[in-house]
């Protein structure tokens, strides 16, 4: 089996941003190589106490994507045929958007192959346990230990499409869900993936749940991971298709229906979305979005005031944003 590589010299600052976009265009994986010393946390996780002396960090980094080729030579990304240089084409027009709002660095793109090797896995040896405030999250490759029975426990396989909720993003967001959740919650979870924010939801006992993705693979994700966590298949409704611009998908979703709406989405995408799902709330309903990096707060603010929305909280982890409203009309 081959691969085709794209890899990306960019700068540390901006890797997160890079692969959250590119996820969007189907570019999913990544590998990142650059200097920045590992944390404490990182070194704990990898079992290594002291390292060897390493090269200062340069501030450079490249990112690597690994999309597998059809037996004809071509690509296939989101389930649609395609080559090289289209997919390279795609990534240049991303990363030139970018440039509008921040620094990416030196932005080039080396496009090689690659013969068969087990990068969709070896992500694995990186992923272990750890704690989200109270809540312990744990690959399906790992078991619970004794001490920690007694824990709330998220049981998360994301394979390499979806997250883990290891990032800023999904942490900001799970937070404000358990603030603004109650035993009558019916939550809507716009870009589910692999499902974290709204099963979550569940454990923490909303009543009902409905999540939308563009990609089918999260129905598979999401089904694994409510399996795994024993959810109800009757408490989780999975729908695939674009709210923004799907009236079919705003029809089985509802109207006027759900006391949360949550959306970890980009903020060029958070800002369309915004005066759409605004019908999909209740009068009262609170609105959760993340996936905001800060130079793009004040875009969604205005885009969240524009759709009629108060802003009740803007919180903070990394360079990342959450911003959380409500409908009062």
């Amino acid at each position: 089996m081959k691969w085709t590589k794209f890899r990306i010299k960019t700068i540390t600052d901006a890797e997160d941003i890079i692969i959250s976009t590119l996820y969007d265009i189907g570019l999913e994986g990544a590998q990142i190589e650059d200097k920045i010393p590992l944390t404490a946390l990182e070194k704990e996780q990898m079992f290594v106490d002291i390292l060897p002396d390493g090269p200062e960090d340069d501030g450079i980094a490249y990112l690597s994507f690994f999309v597998e080729q059809r037996e004809d030579g071509g690509l296939e990304v989101n389930g649609m045929p395609t080559d090289s240089e289209t997919v390279e084409a795609q990534i240049r027009q991303e990363l030139e958007e970018l440039r509008d709002f921040m620094e990416i660095g030196e932005g080039s793109i080396t496009v090689t192959e690659t013969e068969d090797i087990d990068w969709i896995n070896n992500w694995k040896q990186y992923f272990h346990q750890f704690y989200i405030d109270d809540l312990l999250v744990i690959p399906s490759w790992e078991a619970v230990k004794e001490e920690d029975r007694d824990k709330k426990i998220l049981h998360i396989d994301p394979g390499t499409a979806f997250g883990t909720g290891m990032h800023e993003t999904t942490q900001l967001c799970i937070r404000q869900i358990r603030k603004y959740l109650t035993s009558e919650t019916e939550l809507l979870d716009v870009g589910t993936g692999s499902g974290i924010l709204a099963i979550l939801a569940l454990m923490y006992g909303a009543q009902h749940a409905v999540g939308t993705d563009l990609d089918p693979c999260a129905v598979e994700a999401v089904a694994q991971n409510m399996e795994a966590n024993g959810i109800a298949a009757e408490s989780f409704e999975m729908m695939i298709g674009n709210i923004i611009t799907d009236k079919e998908v705003q029809d089985r979703a509802g109207y006027e229906r759900y006391d949360i709406v949550v959306a970890n989405i980009l903020a060029d995408v958070l800002v369309p979305l915004t005066p759409v799902i605004v019908r999909q709330m209740k009068k009262g309903g609170i609105y959760i979005t993340s996936g905001i990096i800060d130079a793009k707060e004040q875009t969604v603010r205005e885009a969240v005031e524009a759709a009629g929305l108060e802003i009740l909280e803007v919180t903070y982890q990394g360079e990342w944003v959450s911003i959380t409203a409500r409908r009062n009309q």
